[in-house]
């Protein structure tokens, strides 16, 4: 308990002792940020964000789709979030016939909204410390099974904290009757695409509606035409005043990934070898599925979801190498660790173990992201995974048959496999010989995968039988290459620094940095669990003499409409509205001019996760959806620059506008009481 009560000591002396706009913060912890956050703007106490004893902001948040945030907007379960978290939902619902990903979908009643099986929420209903629990011989499992039988629904897990220096219990409440309300066409959600993803100025509207359904008694239940829209705690009100350069910000989300606290060995693995060879990588993928998406509607439906999830991280990692770059992240990690090991030579043996443990795990991990980005993009060997599952009936198979090859083009996944199959050859430091012999048998790797597509009988799924799969040469490959699949699955872990090996030092090593930097502020790394993070809306010096402005308009959005372009051909009902200048309640002046606020920028410290989060005003209410980070913060997850680090908010009052002018969804509106 003493060791505990040290630490946690340790963190808040730290924490307070900083300035700066960054960290993601328990929000069980949060009052010992109050403080700070309240000379910056905030007007609301701890228990406002964070309460087990009355409802407050965390009933309101939610965990979307297992990689996203939401928010609750109405007391009849109404949720925004963003489009591209709501976009294989939306995919999954669209056809040639009905393509709500190209002409957006607006249901105009209860009855109209569309059940998206699959999709899960989960809203936190309290987190607690159980570092104690655990050192005391109680089990996770333990915890977790207690913590599950205390509600209906309920879903636990336990999350390390500082690289296991604390564990905390998250208990949810997991709702799976989840469905589509409205989402804007794709060239609003999506405006810009590719071109303009993580950029700024943004003008895009990356918002999708959903709402959450529960049984009678408002408990979590599987979909049921009988189920009603859930009541929730809380609510976030909305506001429609605007924001100000200055302004208060707060995020309330699930941020995914940080690595804040790793070694000069990380930083240097990620800037120099990993990011450049995945970029390579993602770039041949995307050039091959482009080119296809252009030549057909039904094809740019199929990989729509599946491209966007591959460009993604694609150009993120493309700004995480300019900002590491930029800011001499490897310099800075190089000197900190000398000035560590000068200051305290008794504990210098940490870093030397670290960078041990990098070394004897080099060639694994590698090979893990290699054949993540490559072998396993493949996706025809999906097929012989289905057939051969022992563990689901064939109803289960066919079902699973019918998803796949829906969304699924044999002269596509040809090309790729060319692609990729050379890739890994060529880049491989871990081939297996049954691979290694069928490549030198059809007289290399692009010519052995030619010869797969070319003799295989999976191509459909009248094709794809039982018997068909046993004798296709797709499944030799697919063995041929389960050692490969097997030897990267022990490196299987989110970031290099996470394999055991190498995390068992991090735990010691980030105790003795809290012990030594007393005035550096020690917040958990982020692992898709609830946080805080408060800043302000601020424009930033992007080059030598160009300064960005925090708000863009409207003006920018039909400055770059092109019918001819599809990524930027807005919908004629926008189009419409501006040549009127019919904005209704939306319409203010911005610099003289009267038009509709769409994005802003802020200081937060955000990362993937924090998508569809709510951003708060100092009220406690909300004024936009967080979606993105401009790209040379996208470095962030290492080393956050409050001077350049910036996240891209969808301003709620161009969301309102959407709703109202594009989408005539007047009735949602009202149901958000905005007067």
């Amino acid at each position: 308990m003493k060791r505990t009560l040290l630490l946690v000591a340790l963190i808040v002396a730290t924490s307070l002792s900083a300035v700066a706009d960054k960290g993601m913060w328990l929000p069980s912890l949060i009052s010992s940020r109050i403080k700070d956050m309240k000379q910056k703007g905030f007007k609301l106490s701890a228990e406002d964000i964070y309460s087990i004893n009355k409802a407050s902001m965390k009933d309101a948040v939610v965990l979307f789709d297992g990689g996203c945030t939401g928010e609750i907007v109405t007391e009849q379960g109404l949720l925004l979030t963003n489009h591209h978290c709501g976009y294989d939902a939306i995919q999954a619902l669209s056809t040639v016939e009905h393509d709500y990903l190209t002409n957006g979908f607006w249901a105009m009643s209860n009855a109209e909204e569309l059940p998206c099986p699959g999709l899960k929420v989960h809203i936190l209903v309290r987190m607690e410390e159980v570092t104690e629990r655990i050192a005391a011989g109680e089990s996770r499992d333990e915890i977790i099974a207690k913590a599950e039988a205390e509600g209906v629904g309920f879903k636990a897990s336990v999350e390390s904290m500082y690289y296991g220096n604390e564990a905390y219990l998250f208990i949810y409440r997991e709702f799976s009757d989840v469905r589509l309300v409205g989402a804007p066409p794709t060239t609003i959600g999506k405006f810009g695409a590719d071109n303009d993803n993580w950029i700024w100025p943004r003008h895009t509207g990356d918002f999708s509606i959903f709402r959450i359904y529960a049984d009678k008694d408002n408990n979590p239940a599987a979909y049921s035409a009988d189920n009603k829209p859930y009541t929730p705690a809380r609510h976030f009100e909305i506001s429609t005043k605007g924001v100000k350069e200055g302004d208060f910000t707060m995020i309330y989300g699930f941020p995914g990934n940080t690595q804040e606290y790793i070694t000069s060995d990380a930083v240097r693995y990620v800037a120099e070898t990993s990011d450049p060879l995945k970029i390579d990588l993602r770039t041949q993928r995307l050039d091959i599925i482009g080119a296809a998406q252009k030549q057909s509607s039904e094809t740019r439906i199929k990989y729509a979801a599946k491209q966007a999830n591959i460009a993604n991280a694609w150009k993120k990692w493309q700004g995480e190498v300019k900002g590491i770059n930029r800011l001499g992240t490897l310099s800075k990690k190089l000197d900190y660790e000398a000035r560590f090991r000068k200051d305290n030579p008794d504990k210098a043996y940490l870093l030397d173990s670290l960078s041990e443990a990098y070394n004897r795990n080099y060639e694994g991990y590698f090979t893990y992201e290699l054949y993540n980005e490559t072998l396993r993009g493949i996706e025809l060997q999906q097929v012989v995974y289905i057939g051969l599952n022992s563990t689901i009936d064939d109803e289960k198979k066919a079902a699973a048959m019918a998803q796949f090859y829906k969304d699924f083009d044999i002269n596509v996944d040809r090309q790729l496999a060319v692609a990729m199959l050379t890739a890994y050859c060529d880049n491989a430091l871990v081939i297996s010989e049954e691979l290694e012999a069928l490549v030198a048998a059809h007289g290399g790797a692009a010519a052995y995968a030619e010869w797969l597509y070319d003799n295989t009988k999976l191509d459909s799924i009248e094709g794809a039988t039982m018997e068909a799969i046993l004798n296709d040469p797709i499944t030799e490959f697919v063995f041929a290459i389960e050692p490969i699949r097997e030897f990267a699955s022990h490196y299987a872990y989110r970031n290099f620094s996470n394999i055991p090996d190498i995390e068992r030092w991090y735990r010691p090593y980030v105790k003795a940095l809290m012990e030594w930097d007393k005035e550096r502020a020690f917040f958990p790394d982020a692992n898709l669990t609830l946080r805080v993070a408060y800043g302000k809306v601020a424009g930033y010096d992007y080059a030598d003499g160009e300064y960005h402005l925090p708000q863009t308009t409207l003006e920018g959005i039909i400055a770059k409409d092109n019918p001819e372009i599809y990524d930027y051909n807005v919908p004629q009902a926008l189009r419409d509205a501006y040549a009127k200048k019919d904005y209704g309640r939306w319409g203010v002046n911005i610099n003289g001019k009267y038009t509709v606020p769409v994005c802003f920028i802020a200081t937060n410290h955000t990362t993937g996760g924090n998508s569809g989060s709510p951003v708060i005003n100092g009220k406690g209410e909300l004024i936009g959806i967080n979606f993105d980070r401009t790209w040379l913060s996208t470095m962030s997850d290492i080393e956050f620059d409050e001077t350049l680090c910036r996240n891209i908010i969808c301003d709620i009052r161009y969301v309102l506008f959407v709703i109202d002018k594009v989408g005539g969804a007047g009735w949602l509106i009202d149901e958000m009481g905005i007067k």
